[in-house]
């Protein structure tokens, strides 16, 4: 390696170091090439013109000399809200140091935006607090931070910037709405009927057999083992448990605009609630994946990531990945306009027999009356189109009639 290369490697981890911008390399650049070729051409001028530019730059390196002696914690008011709920940031700066702390400037990012705040000189032991809102118009997983502190100087040669926070994430959870009970209905008239599955012990009788060994005596029915002369005892069909599947479509290609989209997730996570609230089974699904749905929150954050993305898979793939959920009673395809009838008919028609089928279909012309809470038979589907969130409850309660 040749000794100017080692020196240029050199000097470049050196400015990086100290943070010299590119415009602090036109000037080192300019200062060398003016003290040089003054030196050559015996041209004083010219030799003290780059001595000069070379202490500008000394000079602006002095700005970012000096250890910052920060103590730093950055706050969010929640870590999860609503969307158009108040989130507030706040950021705590504490001198730890026993001296005085030169003025600063932090630098917060928020998302794809920054804030900018300038931090004054801190007594030894003097702490300054910055707060912020946090926009929370839209559905979406904020990255808030890490805090930067800058240093630099007034003609912008040299920027030091120190991380002092790791990234808190804020979860902007879609808007639900609460389904009254009129409106769950769809889950209620499912509790308790029978399935094609025989038990021992149940509510619903079926017929009778002969005992086997191992049987539960209590089930012996008597009166007809003794007209048989043969031990025959009570089977039954096993009542179901609600177990509602809620299939959201996540293919960019089955939504007219943004949106829909946002109303679709809303309308899947209001009924994903009222099934956590009715302690009912629940499978929650997209084009692409199960979501976890063991609880609300967990829910929520997987549903507040979720980005449609062109290709995922249409409504009929969508009830294929549905139908595979044992036990279903009722399976809620979400999905955009522009799916067409065909493709809601042939997903109602993957569907096991016995499985009530329900499409909530969103229109985002929200200026057609005959759109909203405007509920259909398509095949084996029942098909509720809703313009906006607060049209869901209206249009499930009359798809349980």
């Amino acid at each position: 390696v040749s000794a100017p290369g080692a020196a240029a490697r050199e000097l470049g981890t050196a400015g990086r170091a100290l943070g010299v911008r590119p415009a602090g390399w036109v000037v080192l650049a300019l200062g060398v090439t003016a003290t040089s070729a003054g030196w050559a051409l015996g041209w004083l001028e010219l030799v003290a013109l780059g001595a000069a530019v070379l202490a500008v730059l000394a000079a602006a390196l002095a700005f970012t000399l000096g250890r910052q002696p920060y103590a730093v914690d950055l706050r969010l008011s929640a870590r999860r809200v609503v969307v158009g709920e108040r989130a507030l940031g706040a950021v705590v700066v504490r001198n730890a140091g026993a001296g005085p702390a030169l003025p600063a400037r932090l630098e917060l990012p928020v998302g794809a935006a920054e804030a900018a705040f300038v931090l004054p000189a801190l007594p030894g032991g003097g702490e300054h607090e910055e707060v912020l809102a946090i926009p929370t118009a839209r559905r979406a997983v904020i990255a808030v931070g890490p805090v930067r502190s800058v240093r630099g100087d007034p003609l912008g040669l040299v920027r030091r910037a120190m991380t002092w926070t790791d990234v808190h994430e804020l979860y902007v959870h879609p808007r639900t709405v609460r389904l009254a009970a009129r409106a769950a209905g769809l889950l209620h008239d499912l509790e308790g009927r029978p399935a094609r599955d025989v038990t021992t012990a149940d509510l619903a009788f079926h017929a009778l057999r002969e005992y086997l060994p191992g049987d539960d005596r209590r089930h012996v029915h008597w009166r007809s083992s003794a007209r048989t002369g043969t031990l025959m005892v009570r089977q039954y069909e096993e009542a179901r448990r609600s177990h509602l599947v809620v299939a959201l479509g996540s293919d960019a290609r089955d939504y007219a605009g943004a949106e829909e989209v946002e109303v679709a997730v809303s309308a899947a996570a209001s009924l994903a609630l009222q099934a956590f609230a009715e302690d009912a089974d629940l499978t929650a699904l997209t084009s692409g994946a199960a979501l976890p749905a063991g609880s609300p929150r967990r829910l929520l954050d997987a549903l507040t990531r979720l980005q449609p993305t062109p290709g995922a898979g249409g409504v009929v793939a969508l009830a294929h990945a549905a139908a595979q959920v044992e036990r279903a009673s009722l399976v809620v395809l979400v999905c955009g306009a522009a799916v067409p009838v065909r493709d809601l008919r042939a997903a109602g028609a993957v569907l096991p027999v016995g499985v009530r089928a329900v499409a909530v279909r969103v229109a985002g012309d929200v200026g057609e009356a005959s759109a909203r809470a405007d509920v259909r038979r398509v095949g084996a589907m029942t098909v509720a189109t809703i313009a906006a969130l607060g049209d869901l409850p209206r249009a499930l309660r009359a798809a349980a009639r």
